[in-house]
C-alpha cells in the first residue's frame, strides 16, 4: 500500500470556548453529503492549490471549497497557514449568493486564527 502524500494538513477550527464549529456543521449533515464534503476537502489536499471549479478565492488568505450535494450547495472556508489548511466555516445554501454572516462569521474566525486564537 503506498502513502498519498498530502500537500497540506487540515484542522478545524477552534474558539475560545474550545468548539469546532465546522466539526459540529458536519456531524449534523447526511452521510453522503458529509462524504461528498470530505471528498472536496480530500482533493483539495491533495492537490493545493487548486482554483474553480473547486476552489475559489474569496479575499486574501480566504477560500471556499465548493460542493455540489444532491440537496443544495456546500460551502466550507478556509485558510492556509503553512503546511496547514484551516477550517473556518462550513455551511448549506439554497441559493447561488453566500450569504453574508456566513461570510462574516468567516472573516471573524479567520481575524481570530490570525490574532493566535488556535
Amino acid at each position: 500500500m503506498t502513502d498519498i502524500a498530502f500537500v497540506l494538513k487540515v484542522v478545524f477550527y477552534r474558539s475560545e470556548a474550545g468548539n469546532e464549529p465546522v466539526r459540529e456543521w458536519l456531524k449534523e449533515l447526511p452521510r453522503d453529503d458529509k462524504r461528498q464534503i470530505g471528498e472536496d476537502v480530500k482533493t483539495a489536499q491533495l492537490g493545493w492549490p487548486l482554483g474553480m471549479p473547486l476552489i475559489r478565492k474569496i479575499e486574501k488568505d480566504l477560500w471556499e471549497v465548493r460542493t455540489r450535494l444532491a440537496n443544495g450547495i456546500a460551502r466550507v472556508f478556509f485558510t492556509v497557514d503553512g503546511d496547514y489548511m484551516i477550517l473556518l466555516h462550513g455551511f448549506t445554501k439554497k441559493s447561488q449568493k453566500t450569504p453574508q454572516n456566513d461570510l462574516k462569521t468567516a472573516i471573524t474566525r479567520l481575524n481570530n486564527y490570525a490574532r493566535g486564537m488556535k
